[in-house]
């Protein structure tokens, strides 16, 4: 135990940090054809026998009325009694009253047949006249009365279609029929009703079909509601959800679609540990309009009084602690500058041991290597050799809020908390410390969700694709800022500049490009996988803090935090 009097703290092997782990077409048969010798052109032999106009007078019979030339073999028909219509033989009176001689009628005219196309290379001629059939008479006029009978169909079956079948279409509500009227139920935690209409009420303006009831649910049990009620038939089609609830609720979320985002803009849009988080596949499973974490609360009377700077590493911050702990006469500690070291009075524990090992390269999936055992030590070391925080101080947030403790360690909301308890809390935002040469920030976010059993997931995703505009987040923003001190820092990377100067959440933007995030989430009310292995971790940090082999006590928790894993299908 060291000397009260040194004011040296005792130092633990720096945990190393683990460097972590874009032709031309040939002459064919159409040469060949061109360069073939082409037949002459056909033309059909004159008329032999046919008189000429001018000899023919005024009473002149119809052609071919002459004698006609018998065939060989042809057999001899008497003629009956009725048959001289058709005279063998003719004579015509012309105007000079002289006979002529009877002539022959000529054979028909055969002209030569049309060859239909097709082989270009296919010179030889044409075989056979195709049949032409002159139209018949009124034929063409039938065909203008079917064309308008068609045309009358056709506009009395739009008008059945528009005025009568797609009203009662949307009367009857049928499922997926685009621009039918819908009712989209939409279940949120943190936003109130207030802040949401009036954007509600923007939506419809441009969207008049789709109704939206929103719903402020309570966080306890909310993940456990929320599945019973899907499981049901009865949950929400939109609903809000910890980036840390997707092995949970796998069964239960629909695929971003490629019209609210496709996966290039998706990766774009957001930060990187978004990214990683809502993959699911080849899919993205949830539209964040947040981002979170940790960052440092300091408090900014008692930082001036000691002349001191927020710290910017974990071995600052350590240092800073030792100096300035104020403690009684017997020991006792009266006002505290760091709250770390142990897990009954510490909100955030979780989320501060996670940072603490990821920065220093441990494997959270399997966390009992040396690094994992640096780490541990080192948040320990706070309660269990240096002394600045034990289990008999207050609830770090109340202590924080009362000014018991100098530095806290929290998520943006608890802004609200600390304005709630004390409004004349004088207090600053900063990133959290970091080890040489690392740079490594914690994320803990919720997202918005469309259940995959929902009948109206394209409306669902047209109102959350809404909801995660730039448009929509500033007026989301500005609308909460009318009941709280602040909003919710945006999830964009394109509006980082608009809050990344803020006194509270600015800290939470700049850090936002470096998160990451695992199961260790704290206040998630998820009674799961963040919930199950937190107490596993739990053990180990008080075990240490009872003087329990550090290295066995990870070995127990990864044993039950390997199960839980498999438990919910994470390798």
């Amino acid at each position: 135990m060291p000397d009260p009097q040194d004011k040296t703290p005792p130092r633990l092997t720096q945990p190393s940090l683990t460097a972590l782990p874009k032709e031309e077409p040939s002459p064919g048969k159409l040469e060949e054809t061109i360069d073939k010798p082409q037949p002459e052109p056909r033309t059909p032999e004159p008329l032999k026998n046919f008189p000429p106009e001018e000899r023919l007078g005024k009473s002149q019979a119809p052609w071919g009325m002459g004698e006609r030339k018998k065939e060989e073999g042809e057999p001899t028909q008497p003629i009956k009694e009725n048959a001289n219509l058709m005279p063998q033989e003719t004579k015509v009176e012309v105007e000079t009253g002289g006979p002529i001689q009877p002539i022959e009628a000529p054979a028909p005219y055969q002209p030569p047949a049309i060859q239909p196309m097709g082989n270009l290379g296919d010179s030889s001629p044409p075989t056979e006249s195709p049949e032409v059939k002159p139209p018949k008479r009124g034929e063409g006029l039938k065909k203008i009365l079917v064309l308008l009978a068609v045309a009358i169909l056709a506009l009395g079956m739009g008008f059945l279609i528009v005025g009568v079948l797609i009203p009662r279409l949307k009367s009857l509500k049928v499922p997926g029929l685009p621009g039918r009227e819908v009712t989209l139920k939409y279940w949120g935690l943190w936003e109130t009703s207030a802040a949401m209409e009036s954007l509600i009420a923007e939506f419809n303006q441009e969207h008049p079909e789709i109704k939206v009831e929103y719903v402020q649910q309570s966080h306890k049990d909310y993940r456990e509601r929320l599945q019973s009620a899907i499981a049901r038939g009865e949950g929400p089609d939109i609903f809000r959800f910890h980036s840390t609830w997707v092995p949970m609720l796998k069964d239960d979320l629909d695929a971003v679609p490629p019209e609210a985002f496709n996966a290039a803009s998706f990766q774009e849009v957001f930060y990187p540990v978004v990214a990683k988080d809502l993959r699911r596949g080849a899919n993205f499973v949830g539209i964040p309009l947040e981002i979170d974490g940790l960052a440092l609360f300091v408090n900014s009377r008692l930082l001036k009084a000691a002349g001191k700077s927020p710290p910017t590493t974990w071995e600052e911050l350590r240092q800073t602690a030792f100096d300035l702990t104020i403690r009684d006469a017997s020991g006792r500690i009266q006002t505290a500058w760091v709250a770390l070291g142990t897990t009954n009075n510490i909100d955030h524990w979780p989320d501060i041991l996670a940072l603490m090992m990821l920065q220093n390269g441990v494997d959270l999936t399997d966390p009992t290597d040396k690094l994992a055992v640096d780490a541990l030590l080192f948040y320990t070391i706070y309660a269990r050799s240096d002394k600045v925080w034990d289990e008999s101080q207050a609830n770090s947030t109340q202590a924080f809020a009362s000014e018991k403790v100098a530095m806290y360690f929290g998520p943006s909301w608890r802004v609200l908390d600390m304005k709630a308890l004390n409004p004349e809390l004088e207090f600053t935002v900063h990133p959290v410390p970091q080890l040489p040469n690392s740079n490594i920030t914690w994320a803990s976010y919720w997202v918005e969700g469309v259940s995959a059993k929902s009948e109206q997931k394209n409306q669902a995703w047209e109102f959350v694709k809404f909801l995660s505009s730039k448009e929509t987040l500033e007026k989301l923003y500005a609308q909460a800022t009318k009941e709280r001190p602040i909003g919710e820092p945006y999830a964009r990377t394109d509006m980082k500049d608009l809050l990344k100067d803020d006194p509270y959440v600015g800290a939470y933007i700049l850090q936002a490009p470096a998160a990451r995030s695992w199961y260790l989430s704290s206040a998630t009310h998820d009674n799961g996988i963040n919930d199950r292995i937190i107490k596993y971790m739990e053990d180990a940090v008080n075990a240490v803090n009872e003087k329990a082999d550090p290295q066995r006590s990870l070995d127990t928790a990864s044993q039950g935090i390997s199960q839980i894993l498999s438990q919910y299908g994470v390798k």
